[in-house]
């Protein structure tokens, strides 16, 4: 991969976890960002296998930051501010200092998180999506979509910015739906809705040696919105409310495989490494339909799918964090580099 640094031999790693931190009594724009807890677990898990860290928090000071620490190598859970290219903004800068980091590179991040764009990917290597199109205007509605559907923002995630009013049942309701949305949302993404069982596959590792977790299926206690499903940011919030998590899910061999193949061919596709977690939802036929896929999972220990799925697995905690860790090392190769001593 383009952005594969050399790595410092592990006993001469200063590593940094570099995040963004959500705030208490902090609102929707930090969403995505991790609690002081989760850092702390991730932390801890690390330095119980020998590896210190400092954390750095990503802002407009981070460069400053990384060179007064001395890191030379990062461990990067950073989601980013403002715009599609958010969850770029730390890899680039990584790049751009010579310093190598777990996860994906930042072409991968930002092309994930354009959800048409990645959308746009995954069928070409062959996976399914429902019919979707994205709306900039209200004008900008495709005749021929069926009904009904799910609107969404287009470059978002952990559910933000999905409303509880957000599936039209037809036209006049869309347009109506539109006309909210489009004043705090500059590019929408409309998606058939599919009303099929719901599915999240975690993968770990890279190329040939990644290893795709077995599937685990969010079950919905009821319906959240009217006589629909929708795993919304306030449900997610609210889990134990909504839903109920199965691990492994109860699938068939061949429905378990296709799952997996195709949760497999998305994170190959973009070119992801280490890590990634990737959604699927059937559609009236039964058929597994692509949502969308997440390079920076959530690692809150207990509340995340990733730590869910690992430990259903089989893998604990600490286990999940060092694999995220240890697939990087084995995909830099575990060199010595003698630039940042």
């Amino acid at each position: 991969m383009d952005h594969e640094q050399p790595f410092p031999a592990d006993e001469r790693i200063r590593l940094g976890i570099i995040c963004n931190l959500r705030h208490e009594n902090a609102d929707d724009d930090e969403a995505e960002f991790d609690s002081p807890q989760t850092v702390a677990a991730i932390r801890a898990a690390l330095s119980r296998r020998g590896i210190d860290a400092v954390i750095l928090e990503a802002g407009p000071r981070l460069p400053e930051a990384i060179r007064r620490s001395g890191i030379n190598m990062a461990f990067n859970i950073a989601e980013g501010r403002g715009g599609r290219g958010r969850e770029a903004q730390v890899p680039a800068l990584l790049e751009l200092m010579g310093i190598p980091y777990t996860g994906s590179d930042a072409v991968a991040l930002g092309v994930s998180l354009d959800k048409a764009m990645c959308k746009r990917l995954a069928g070409a290597c062959g996976v399914r999506t429902a019919k979707f199109a994205v709306i900039n205007a209200a004008d900008d509605v495709p005749a021929d979509i069926s009904y009904p559907v799910i609107v969404k923002p287009n470059a978002e995630g952990s559910g933000k910015g999905i409303s509880e009013d957000c599936i039209a049942a037809d036209r006049h309701e869309l347009e109506g739906l539109l006309e909210r949305s489009l004043k705090f949302c500059g590019s929408l993404l409309i998606e058939e809705y599919l009303p099929g069982r719901e599915f999240t596959v975690g993968i770990l590792g890279n190329g040939s040696a990644k290893t795709v977790l077995p599937p685990m299926e969010i079950i919905y206690n009821g319906n959240t919105q009217r006589d629909y499903k929708v795993y919304s940011y306030e449900i997610k919030c609210n889990y134990k409310r909504h839903v109920r998590y199965e691990c492994p899910a109860q699938l068939d061999k061949a429905q378990d495989e296709a799952l997996r193949t195709a949760a497999g061919k998305v994170f190959d596709a973009l070119g992801c490494a280490d890590v990634a977690r990737a959604d699927f939802r059937m559609d009236a036929s039964g058929s597994f339909c692509f949502l969308e896929i997440n390079p920076l999972p959530g690692l809150a220990p207990g509340y995340s799918d990733l730590p869910m799925i690992a430990q259903a697995a089989g893998i604990g905690y600490d286990e999940l964090v060092f694999a995220i860790y240890s697939a990087a090392r084995e995909r830099l190769g575990g060199r010595p580099d003698d630039t940042h001593r």
